[in-house]
């Protein structure tokens, strides 16, 4: 059964989402509706022609940062200091290099019009950031994503130059600030990194020890 949201700023539990993980559709991408999604599980996933569609998949593909798996290769790019690494200095031109970047295994993108300036909106409010990745003074690649205490629900990234969104990740991983970085979909570039399937259960407990005060 998917359920239909209305005015009132209220989820279905989690776990009645169907096998494909799809629990909700329609509400609204407000400050106050986003960040309780994400405090229960939850994320919008949709496109232009489509309602908005409200996801709670049964496992999370995640990585946990104890487990970053660095290349040999990866590591003497660190060591060269060829990029230079930020953080929310440039959240609007890192959601539009997402939503412009190709990506092999989808046509066109999620990121709509209207999920670029509510994310925007969660960045002004303190709840979502990024990582920028320079070279030479250019933006070369970054991520962004939600965060929910010592939880990183990863939004999406990109790359311009090679090894630049990992980078970002290791960035993301060794800042000290998060316990468990939520990646959403399976990759097998992020497996190779030490991401990893939990289930939803071990997964919201990890939101609910996060230390989220909202």
């Amino acid at each position: 059964m998917i359920f239909r949201l209305d005015e009132h700023l209220i989820f279905p539990d989690p776990s009645l989402a169907e096998e494909g993980g799809l629990l909700a559709v329609d509400g609204d991408l407000s400050v106050g509706r986003l960040l309780l999604a994400y405090q229960n599980g939850i994320f919008p996933w949709y496109s232009d022609d489509t309602p908005i569609l409200w996801y709670s998949p049964h496992e999370r593909f995640v990585l946990f940062p104890g487990e970053l798996k660095i290349s040999k290769s990866m590591r003497h790019v660190l060591r060269s200091g060829k990029f230079e690494v930020t953080w929310d200095k440039s959240f609007e031109q890192v959601i539009e290099a997402c939503s412009t970047a190709e990506r092999q295994e989808q046509d066109g993108t999620w990121i709509t019009g209207d999920m670029k300036a509510a994310y925007i909106e969660l960045h002004r409010a303190g709840h979502a950031h990024s990582v920028e990745v320079w070279k030479n003074n250019e933006l070369a690649g970054g991520l962004y994503g939600v965060q929910i205490g010592s939880v990183f629900c990863g939004e999406s990234m990109f790359s311009r130059v090679n090894n630049a969104s990992k980078t970002a990740l290791i960035s993301l991983c060794q800042s000290g600030r998060y316990k468990l970085i939520d990646c959403q979909v399976y990759t097998g570039h992020l497996e190779s990194m030490g991401a990893r399937m939990i289930s939803r259960k071990e997964y919201m407990e990890a939101l609910q020890n996060s230390g989220f005060k909202g």
